[in-house]
């Protein structure tokens, strides 16, 4: 049913699903991350790591959730991962971030998903994240801001509302697709 994995063995069932990740917005996050097809692993992670309980490897979101702090992470870390080619995602370990661009396509990305889960922007942006940005991020997104949107139109991902309608894709945050090619 998920294509989640937790202490080597395939998630096949709610009831093991739950047993895996016990707090609901991580079991939330985490089940649509793998729906779109990022695979998600319970394990242990170690302290030296980008942000706590999250570690990316081979890209594989690895979630320690005695150390995850904001199960919202989980979402911008995803984003990285679906922002990258196909051919590079599984090469990935733990500080994906190379450039300004996959930061500002991890964000757009991130403020998608939100949306379309239904969460809370702080769920995301939380006060302890983003040097001290998140309230000017939401405040940009949530008033129809496009930081990182043309580089997601630019990946085949989704459009910038003024673009969609010609491009016959659907208008952030709506994506087309969640994971680059």
């Amino acid at each position: 049913m998920y294509n989640l994995q937790g202490s080597g063995r395939r998630i096949i069932n709610e009831e093991e699903y739950v047993a895996v990740f016990s707090n609901p917005l991580t079991r939330q996050i985490t089940e649509f991350i793998a729906d779109i097809g990022i695979p998600v692993q319970s394990g242990e992670v170690s302290d030296h790591v980008i942000l706590p309980g999250i570690l990316i490897d081979k890209g594989t979101l690895v979630v320690d959730e005695t150390k995850l702090k904001y199960p919202g992470d989980l979402l911008h870390e995803a984003g990285h991962l679906a922002v990258m080619p196909g051919t590079q995602r599984n090469i990935l370990h733990n500080d994906v971030s190379k450039n300004a661009g996959d930061e500002l396509a991890a964000l757009a990305w991130s403020w998608a998903a939100l949306v379309h889960l239904n969460l809370a922007p702080e769920v995301v942006f939380h006060p302890n994240g983003y040097k001290g940005d998140s309230d000017w991020l939401i405040d940009i997104f949530s008033n129809g801001g496009n930081i990182g949107v043309p580089l997601l139109q630019w990946m085949g991902l989704t459009a910038e509302p003024d673009k969609a309608e010609k491009l016959g894709w659907k208008a952030f945050p709506q994506m087309q697709r969640w994971l680059r090619e």
